[in-house]
């Protein structure tokens, strides 16, 4: 159960996403996978809520390519907060074809808060973590 609610946008698929098999190249799936995270904690006053000593970096990332998608294909992309732990918070994506609305790529960010100085682990803040609606103490 996700402890935020999802946050999606649509795109159309550019020809620069395009690779030499004629679909969206892989890496391409990572670079919007952090693209739309970062978007969505400004949206909800991430940036704010953490302060300028702290951020977040990637630990992990998981993924799998379900159907390939095309050049000018219209594709929604969501992301959600699926946990917040002491120092790390898993995010999950979904990119879906708008035209028959079937998933192409599942994802997931292992995400880890950490202090900008030295890039030791921090405990994620009661204000970020409140950001994301979670009302249960985070273990």
């Amino acid at each position: 159960m996700s402890i935020s609610p999802a946050y999606s946008k649509n795109i159309v698929i550019p020809n620069s996403a395009i690779d030499e098999n004629g679909h969206v190249n892989n890496v391409t799936y990572v670079q919007w996978m952090q693209d739309i995270a970062v978007e969505h904690y400004a949206s909800i006053g991430g940036v704010e809520a953490q302060g300028p000593d702290a951020t977040w970096v990637v630990r992990e990332h998981r993924i799998e390519y379900l159907l390939p998608a095309f050049e000018n294909e219209e594709i929604e992309i969501k992301t959600w907060v699926e946990n917040i732990r002491r120092v790390r918070s898993l995010r999950k994506y979904e990119f879906i074809r708008k035209s028959d609305g079937k998933v192409l790529v599942k994802g997931e960010t292992d995400w880890v808060f950490v202090d900008v100085k030295t890039g030791s682990p921090l405990a994620i803040p009661k204000e970020v973590v409140d950001i994301f609606n979670f009302s249960e103490e985070v273990p």
